[in-house]
């Protein structure tokens, strides 16, 4: 599996990719989104980002973002590492 697939509306991340940019083992990745502990947004662009979307993916104390075009290639990643302090629960988002 390619590390992002994109198609019909449904988009397709691979593990290993959410768990790298949280900083997760993937039976770490796997026991948190099972307990709601790992949650995701997704946001598609509009105007001159058109064709682009927004995956960010938040943990207790990180929070993942990648940018990928129409192909499903990522052209962007940011990780913010909350430390201590945790997440905000103002960053959290639930989808």
């Amino acid at each position: 599996m390619k590390p992002l697939l994109l198609g019909d509306g449904v988009i397709e991340v691979e593990a290993s990719v959410i768990a790298e940019g949280l900083d997760l083992s993937l039976p770490q990745l796997q026991r948190q989104m099972r307990a709601g502990r790992v949650t995701s947004l997704a946001e598609r662009g509009t105007g001159e980002d058109a064709g682009r979307h927004r995956l960010t993916f938040f943990s207790d104390h990180r929070r993942f973002r990648v940018v990928v075009d129409e192909r499903g290639a990522i052209i962007q990643r940011s990780a913010v590492d909350f430390g201590e302090t945790g997440l905000p629960r103002s960053a959290r988002k639930r989808t």
